[in-house]
This record gives C-alpha cells, structure tokens and sequence, in this order.
C-alpha cells in the first residue's frame, strides 16, 4: 500500500471527509511533509474505491458547488489495521538496527 492510500485511510477512519478536508488533514497528519495535489487525491480516491477500502459516503452543494463525502469501508478499517501493524513491524526492525550501530539512543526513542 502506498503512503498516500495509508494517509487517506488514516484520515478517513475518523469520519466522512469530502476532498479538501483529504488533502488538509493528511498535510496535518504528516506535518506537511505530504501535500496531495487534487488529481492525485481522486487517483487514490478511484483505487481506494474499487478495492472497496472507501466508498462515496454523500454528495451535498456547499456555496454552489458539489463536495463528494467519502468514507473508509469495514474491509477498509481491517485492511488498515494490518497494514498498521506490518508498518509498526518495520520500523521496529529498523529501530533495532540503528540502536545497534549506535545511531538512535537505547531507550526513549521510536520503538
């Protein structure tokens, strides 16, 4: 799974959100580091939904113009789970390697 399909699954599992509240809270959730621009935002929209991880959830007009709603799906919630935890396996890895070469501090960092 892509960073950015994690991002937005991440952000979706609190609740329905339409495009520009996608691209806003994953810019938040990574401190900027990740900024999607709107035609990759429907690209990972398009194949989050035809996995059946999310799906449109509503349509409503806001100042004249259509916001699409979309919401993380049950297998979408599962499937996140997993990829959370396979990700938290790597960097434990990772974290473990680099406390041995001596370049994280044994103990209060990521673990």
């Amino acid at each position: 799974m892509s960073e950015q399909s994690f991002l937005v699954l991440t952000v979706l599992a609190d609740g329905a959100l339409h495009g520009y509240g996608i691209v806003r809270a994953v810019s938040e959730l990574s401190r900027q580091r990740v900024v999607l621009r709107v035609g990759t935002l429907y690209g990972v929209l398009d194949r989050l939904c035809a996995d059946g991880l999310a799906e449109l959830d509503s349509e409503r007009v806001h100042n004249g113009r259509l916001r699409r709603y979309y919401r993380i799906t049950d297998n979408g919630l599962t499937t996140l789970a997993g990829e959370t935890a396979r990700r938290s396996e790597v960097v434990r890895a990772a974290t473990e390697r680099l406390r041995t070469r001596g370049l994280l501090p044994e103990s209060g960092g990521t673990a």
